[in-house]
């Protein structure tokens, strides 16, 4: 991996926008994700979200459009944070008013990513927070998508 390369970290409905629904709006960060400008992680419990969510009946999803969904996630994808950091321990996180969205901060810290990436406006309340403590920024997809190009190698 070059060592301008950033890590991002995604919640499941950003996984589910690329993955599942292709949507438009995250176009430039499926290509900086295939270009290699940035490296998306995951672990297992944010990985086992994931294949839940792919079973909820309302999104409709038959079994073959779970595995498609799956494999394009785990292409794109890393998964274990033991990729990324050598066991240090994780900084002091701001605690997510909605527990299930605890371990998507977890694994930012761990990873040492630079972006978490939600439309979950739990997470977004707490993007002045990780900031302020140089930790990761919390963006929505579109905000990161109108950073600079050169945001991506800076930073």
């Amino acid at each position: 991996m070059r060592s301008d390369v950033h890590r991002i970290v995604l919640d499941t409905n950003v996984c589910l926008d690329l993955f599942v629904f292709d949507d438009p709006r995250c176009a430039r960060l499926r290509d900086a994700l295939h270009a290699g400008e940035v490296v998306a992680a995951t672990d297992d419990a944010c990985r086992g979200e994931w294949l839940r969510v792919l079973r909820y009946p309302e999104l409709g999803l038959d079994e073959a459009m779970r595995e498609a969904a799956t494999a394009r996630f785990d292409d794109t994808i890393r998964h274990g944070s033991s990729q990324f950091v050598d066991g240090a321990g994780l900084p002091a996180l701001p605690r997510c008013r909605d527990p299930d969205d605890q371990k998507f901060l977890e694994l930012a810290a761990s990873v040492q990513a630079r972006w978490l990436l939600t439309r979950d406006d739990h997470l977004l309340a707490l993007a002045k927070r990780t900031r302020r403590n140089g930790l990761f920024a919390i963006l929505t997809p579109s905000e990161w998508c109108s950073q600079p190009q050169d945001g991506l190698s800076t930073r």
